[in-house]
């Protein structure tokens, strides 16, 4: 009699096996992966289905969210925390070189640096703009628009001089910044920038460059002082760049002409950025609290005037990423470099430099 039962609970048991194989079997059935379908029509039309799907879920749960935050205010509790999404930027890393705000020593470092004397306009920035000795059609154009974004720069033929006289030129003439932009197969590729008369010397990679004439809508820029934003410079390595960028304009911004010049750091990459304020004045139409036109004595409608600000881009338009940071004014055999990137540095996405 015993043999019998176990022999019954054992056939149940492989029966409920089998059920949930069934089961199983039905739901891959049911959920066909597009790219298990051969035919292109039929991929397409499961692709469009599991897509709806996804859409229908995505909006039941918003919809039962928003309803439990709801009852939770009708209730007078405090609603659930809102979740934060996972972005490159807030799980970066930890660095011990980022800049903190009472950092005595950072503060000690910046009135001794080689920018010092700009930025506390004991000196006016001039700014020396050249070329590489094999200059492409789209370089002068685009150096003609630096000369439009730096105040005080001059462009000299670069010619067969080498780079150390060109920097001793520049020494005796009191420029404090020369930009050499270095060209590659008619395209501008890099920019070095050399401090003088100390250096130091930083070689970016230059990309995306778009001109002026190629953005819709641009704006002419004025010849007033620009306005200077830089942001996300955080790292003691990113504050010395940040200092560098500063040094080639004048500390003393005209507001009025209403222009303002952006390097915004964001994983290493430079955004370069040149706009200027608009200010419109647009008509809006008064209403009263029961949300009615309010109209004058004559029946007509009341227009009040409201001033708009906007951002105009004047151009051009690029990206840079640090190469190279080096100690003094440029020295390819002898000289000491203080950062240099290397392949290496790039296995983690989330740690950044600058």
């Amino acid at each position: 009699m015993g043999g019998k039962r176990k022999k019954g609970e054992s056939e149940g048991m492989e029966g409920d096996n089998d059920s949930k194989n069934n089961n199983k079997k039905m739901k891959q059935k049911s959920e066909i992966l597009p790219s298990s379908v051969k035919n292109k029509e039929k991929r397409s039309a499961v692709h469009a289905k599991l897509k709806h799907q996804k859409k229908v879920e995505k909006r039941k749960k918003l919809k039962a969210r928003d309803a439990a935050e709801k009852r939770a205010l009708e209730l007078g509790e405090e609603p659930a925390p809102k979740q934060i999404p996972r972005t490159i930027e807030n799980t970066r890393e930890a660095d011990e070189t980022v800049c903190m705000p009472d950092d005595e020593e950072l503060f000690a470092g910046n009135d001794a640096d080689e920018f010092s004397s700009i930025l506390k306009r004991d000196r006016t920035p001039k700014i020396l703009i050249t070329t590489c000795r094999f200059n492409s059609t789209r370089g002068p154009s685009f150096i003609s628009e630096l000369l439009s974004v730096i105040p005080n720069a001059h462009y000299n033929k670069r010619g067969t001089y080498d780079l150390k006289k060109i920097v001793e030129y520049a020494n005796n003439k009191e420029f404090t910044s020369i930009i050499v932009v270095h060209t590659n197969r008619r395209e501008p590729d890099a920019l070095l920038i050399i401090g003088l008369p100390d250096g130091p010397t930083a070689h970016f990679k230059l990309s995306s460059l778009v001109l002026r004439k190629d953005i819709k809508n641009h704006g002419n820029p004025t010849s007033h002082m620009p306005e200077l934003v830089l942001n996300n410079f955080t790292t003691r390595l990113g504050h010395r760049i940040g200092r560098l960028i500063q040094s080639l304009f004048p500390q003393d911004p005209n507001f009025r002409g209403r222009r303002v010049v952006t390097f915004h750091n964001q994983r290493d990459f430079i955004f370069f950025r040149h706009h200027r304020y608009v200010f419109e004045t647009k008509e809006s139409k008064q209403s009263d609290s029961k949300g009615k036109k309010a109209k004058d004595a004559k029946g007509e409608s009341i227009a009040k005037e409201k001033v708009v600000a906007r951002l105009q881009e004047c151009g051009p338009r690029f990206t840079l990423k640090l190469v190279s940071l080096q100690h003094g004014t440029f020295d390819t055999k002898g000289g000491e470099y203080e950062w240099v990137h290397k392949p290496e540095m790039d296995t983690s996405r989330r740690r950044f430099f600058l």
